[in-house]
């Protein structure tokens, strides 16, 4: 069953940029350029968005292709399908990687067992809840990816639209 996602490279090194292609490229099977525009919440790096389609799972795969260059900013989200709920990993140079699993609405759904983990770390007084469920909903990263999600001139606009 085939879904279908988006990667956004919210910024990255101009050396960086040739390998993110490459290793995009080497997940999908295809060739991947990319159409790279100056970062302005980060002088000196680009941002670019990709609009996917492959098997289930290739949200994962992308995420660990991306992942081990630190300088770099991104989310991978993919779509639910009929055999896999949808998914979005985030990952920033200070925090690492966040996934969640999402709903047919785009919501994070956060599996029974991390929810009792975080309830006994708070109940055991090793943290706050409060900051256990902010982690779970990727807030941290979602608050250090903020000033980058936002496109600024001359970056791609997507309209979106129903049909009925």
């Amino acid at each position: 069953m085939t879904t279908r996602g988006v990667l956004y490279v919210h910024s990255a090194p101009r050396a960086l940029c040739p390998h993110v292609e490459w290793a995009v490229a080497g997940v999908l099977g295809v060739r991947v350029q990319l159409d790279w525009i100056r970062q302005p919440a980060s002088p000196g790096t680009w941002r670019a968005e990709f609009s996917w389609q492959g098997e289930s799972g290739t949200a994962s795969k992308l995420a660990s292709a991306l992942r081990g260059w630190q300088l770099l900013r991104f989310e991978v989200t993919a779509e639910p399908c009929a055999t896999a709920e949808g998914e979005r990993y985030s990952a920033t140079p200070d925090l690492g990687i966040f996934h969640a699993v999402t709903g047919i609405h785009g919501d994070i759904l956060i599996p029974e067992d991390r929810l009792r983990a975080a309830l006994a770390r708070s109940t055991q007084g090793e943290t706050e809840l409060e900051a256990e469920i902010s982690k779970l909903l990727g807030k941290p990263w979602d608050d250090e990816l903020e000033p980058f999600r936002y496109a600024g001139e001359g970056a791609p606009v997507r309209w979106l639209h129903q049909v009925v």
